[in-house]
């Protein structure tokens, strides 16, 4: 079967060309366009797509809140942000929205095609670009607290930062919601981190997750 994906971007040029550039994959097919977020919300819920590529910036609803709004309604569609940004921030906040991937326009053409697979296999997908920025700036030993996390402490760990919900985790870890959430807390606590996005470049520096 085909990957389904739904692009969304405000600038024509750029759709026009991602959408080539995906013309020429067998496994892959572009359901949908939308050029701001309210309307890939839309879209995404009636074409039911597996993947929506999304810029950042766009007016109305941006990129970041459509992620979190997307990811939060459909867990199932993963997301992948294609973006001019390469700060810190705005890598951190997609990370924190449950985007699945990260990549930056510039080298669209040669990473696009490698994120929509990885993402597919229930894998994490950041650039160069982005992986440096949130790798290199966690100030931690790659080991660091490791050993302070119980078994199941890292299950959870491990699905939290791949983007899963609580109500996913325990429905895979055949656990409470409840239980869940104060598995999130404790781990928190103990690695002193405290959102998704700290804990996904934990999970990512010291391999817990594959990218």
């Amino acid at each position: 079967m085909s990957i389904r994906i739904l692009l969304a971007d405000d600038h024509q040029i750029l759709l026009d060309a991602l959408r080539w550039l995906l013309s020429g994959e067998k496994d892959m097919e572009v359901v949908g366009e939308a050029k701001d977020g309210h309307a890939a919300l839309k879209l995404a819920a009636t074409l039911k797509p597996d993947v929506v590529v999304t810029d950042i910036s766009m007016p109305g609803m941006n990129g970041i809140e459509a992620t979190r709004l997307l990811t939060s309604r459909h867990p199932e569609i993963k997301v992948i942000a294609l973006s001019a940004h390469t700060n810190r921030q705005h890598v951190a906040d997609m990370l924190e929205a449950g985007a699945a991937g990260y990549i930056t326009k510039e080298n669209a053409s040669d990473e696009l095609l490698s994120a929509l697979r990885a993402v597919m296999k229930q894998k994490k997908y950041l650039c160069p670009e982005a992986m440096k920025i949130m790798v290199g700036n966690t100030g931690r030993s790659p080991v660091a607290g490791i050993p302070r996390l119980g078994p199941r402490e890292r299950e959870v760990l491990q699905r939290v930062a791949k983007g899963d919900t609580s109500q996913i985790i325990a429905g895979h870890l055949f656990i409470s919601v409840s239980t869940v959430d104060v598995h999130r807390r404790n781990i928190m606590k103990k690695l002193d981190l405290h959102n998704v996005a700290a804990l996904t470049t934990y999970a990512i520096r010291n391999g817990l997750i594959n990218i």
